[in-house]
């Protein structure tokens, strides 16, 4: 039975590789700036769940892939999930500077790289 766990794992891994293009080094910086704060849905609090999730993101990306969680695993699934919904909104026109990328950028995917 491990097989298939370690099947799913794996696919996991992947599918947050291929979606998440920034270092944690990248994505610690623009969560620092001003553009990454004012973008996404804020539940209440004073940081939207795309920070949130940035943050996250970038503790997930210096984890030994060894250590993570299954709790881990079910945040990456749910970034891959986002990054891919998301995409599909892509605005019309130059988008570097657009909301959209702004979000995109604090869940780990830079759609201009």
């Amino acid at each position: 039975m491990s097989g298939a766990r370690d099947e799913e794992r794996q696919e996991t891994l992947d599918r947050f590789g291929e979606a998440v293009n920034m270092s944690p080094g990248e994505l610690e910086k623009w969560l620092e700036t001003e553009q990454s704060q004012a973008v996404g849905q804020k539940n209440g609090g004073e940081e939207s769940t795309g920070h949130a999730s940035g943050r996250r993101i970038v503790e997930l990306l210096r984890t030994k892939k060894a250590d993570l969680s299954d709790d881990d695993l079910a945040h990456m699934r749910k970034v891959v999930g986002y990054v891919h919904r998301h995409k599909e909104q892509r605005p019309e026109g130059d988008t570097a500077d657009t909301p959209w990328r702004y979000s995109l950028m604090n869940w780990g995917c830079d759609p201009e790289k």
